[in-house]
């Protein structure tokens, strides 16, 4: 319980964390944006590792020091990490295979392999940039696409893509408006916000599917 409440308070408030950690870090807090953006994308087990806000938030402290983040830095750095973390996702699934879909553990739940496959059903290719908008489905798709083989330079197009496209709307966005005092003094709301938002899609592609389930 007490880990439940201490991951919700990173999600809600972590503008106020990494504040703290610029303040005690300095520089060295490119090597940790780095470092969560490419486990929450690379790594199947970690999707609980916030990833939209951080982005926002990131984007926010950029505005507000300048002279300790630089917003091209950022982009450039987190991009990368963005792209490189669902590759490495996606030859994890290439070298687990189908059997991926008879585990059914902690780490790997069987319900977040199927809605990513459904919706990976959907959208095809594109599920790789839209996915990148949705909490969960985000880590899980990249592994999916390796699981199904999906061709690499297919893949690595539509990563590229949607890497840079997520990482640059969420820190813009941040960088813009994340210092508007209304958003400041309610950041939770912000990023809860940012989340339902985020799930949009899957709401949709879960409402689409009962639709064509009720015609048939």
């Amino acid at each position: 319980m007490d880990a439940i409440k201490s991951i919700l308070d990173v999600f809600l408030h972590v503008d106020d964390h990494l504040h703290a950690l610029l303040e005690a870090w300095g520089p060295w807090i490119y090597v940790l944006l780095f470092a969560i953006i490419l486990c929450e994308t690379g790594l199947v087990v970690m999707p609980f590792l916030p990833g939209d806000s951080l982005l926002f938030a990131a984007g926010a402290m950029a505005a507000l020091y300048p002279d300790d983040l630089g917003l091209v830095t950022l982009l450039v750095l987190l991009s990368i990490a963005a792209i490189l973390g669902d590759t490495i996702n996606y030859f994890l699934g290439r070298w687990i295979g189908p059997r991926a879909f008879s585990l059914n553990t902690w780490f790997l739940k069987h319900e977040h392999l199927e809605k990513t496959q459904a919706f990976y059903d959907r959208h095809g290719g594109k599920t790789i940039v839209l996915a990148r908008f949705v909490p969960i489905v985000r880590t899980f798709a990249p592994f999916v696409a390796g699981v199904g083989k999906m061709h690499y330079p297919t893949f690595l197009w539509f990563n590229v893509v949607g890497g840079i496209l997520w990482v640059v709307l969420c820190t813009v966005a941040g960088y813009f408006f994340g210092n508007i005092e209304a958003v400041k003094k309610h950041f939770e709301l912000v990023v809860i916000g940012i989340v339902l938002v985020s799930v949009l899609p899957l709401a949709w592609e879960w409402w689409a599917a009962r639709r064509r389930s009720h015609t048939r």
